[in-house]
């Protein structure tokens, strides 16, 4: 039984799924390991770090997929993978189903069993395997570190001889993980934080972090049962619009991190709301990939708009790649060991286990 892995498309992805220590981890359930030549060695892990733990190494991804029960990705394969991929193999990875619905569809064509880890469950039993927490929580501290490398005067408050420095404030706009890091993170560097979210429980969250909590007053209740954020109704978004009014007059730095599971990013910074802030201000949109929480925000660009600097993130993780790559292996391990039946010697797909109903696609 043979779990095989093939190098994603470097121009947009520069994770991988397999890192040596995942790999004999996977070895040590009594499986097979393979990958395709120079898998990470433009992360600096060379193919000989694999073959110490007993991976095997191939020639081509071809021969990767041709022989492989389990195939690990990042990313969704690619159309003429999905043209070698063989009937009955088992395909892991996050895959995201809203946005590649034709390739899905082929794939699930083939008698394919497809795994998507961003379906998973928020339990207790899955937190070992909840890729969007593990990849969030590097976006949050990344965010910042971007910032601050943008923003044009000191973070910290500073006393010295010539004068005080004032330190730099920060708003946080969703309090997930990554928010929560964010937070976290511009705390250490020595930033003013203040946050704020749709959902009433990270209220505790946000303050023991030492942030300050801005709310919306209201009656509806905005958080699903899984622990994700609702869409807003129109009478919110006007409260919360002239609630962000004096918060964005008094801040330096905003992070955007809100986004609703299957859906559009929110818009919550409409161009007036931009102009708001003071020249040399900047606005760092993590949901720009998914449309964006604020104006002027474009993936993979900066745009500049009344001296407010609008970044547009995209493909965050490609800047922490190692690190993004160790965490996600881990979590794909956690899955693997899961589904994988020792006494059976094959992979047990159980609709009964929630994580394995939960993650798999049926349909797109």
């Amino acid at each position: 039984m043979i779990v095989g892995s093939t190098k994603e498309d470097l121009t947009l992805e520069k994770r991988v799924s397999l890192t040596p220590e995942t790999a004999k981890n996977i070895i040590g359930l009594g499986l097979q390991v393979c990958i395709e030549k120079d898998y990470a060695s433009h992360l600096g892990i060379q193919d000989k770090e694999y073959k110490k733990v007993g991976v095997e190494i191939k020639a081509s991804s071809n021969e990767v997929l041709n022989s492989s029960k389990a195939i690990i990705r990042v990313n969704c394969p690619s159309e003429n993978e999905i043209n070698i991929l063989k009937e009955n193999t088992i395909l892991i990875g996050m895959l995201n189903p809203s946005k590649n619905k034709n390739q899905i569809d082929k794939i699930i064509n083939k008698k394919i069993k497809i795994f998507s880890l961003e379906l998973l469950p928020r339990i207790t039993r899955a937190q070992s395997m909840d890729v969007l927490s593990s990849q969030s929580n590097l976006a949050g501290y990344r965010a910042v570190v971007d910032c601050v490398a943008e923003f044009e005067k000191a973070v910290p408050m500073m006393m010295t001889a010539a004068g005080t420095v004032p330190a730099a404030k920060v708003l946080v706009i969703g309090a997930g993980v990554a928010g929560l890091q964010a937070i976290a993170t511009a705390k250490r560097l020595g930033a003013i934080v203040s946050a704020t979210d749709v959902r009433a429980a990270s209220k505790e969250q946000v303050e023991s972090l030492g942030g300050k909590f801005l709310t919306v007053e209201q009656t509806e209740n905005l958080e699903t049962v899984g622990g994700y954020a609702k869409e807003t109704s129109e009478d919110y978004k006007k409260k919360q619009a002239e609630m962000m009014k004096e918060a964005l007059k008094k801040n330096d730095i905003v992070i955007c991190t809100a986004l609703i599971p299957g859906k559009p990013a929110p818009r919550i910074l409409t161009e007036d709301l931009v102009k708001l802030m003071k020249p040399g201000s900047i606005i760092y949109d993590l949901a720009a990939e998914q449309g964006g929480n604020s104006a002027y925000s474009e993936a993979g660009k900066i745009n500049t708009v009344d001296g407010i600097k609008v970044i547009g993130v995209k493909s965050l993780m490609n800047r922490l790649p190692l690190t993004a790559s160790n965490l996600y292996a881990k979590n794909l391990f956690s899955f693997i060991r899961n589904l994988y039946s020792k006494e059976k010697k094959d992979f047990n797909i159980n609709l009964e286990d929630e994580i394995i109903e939960k993650s798999l696609i049926k349909e797109v």
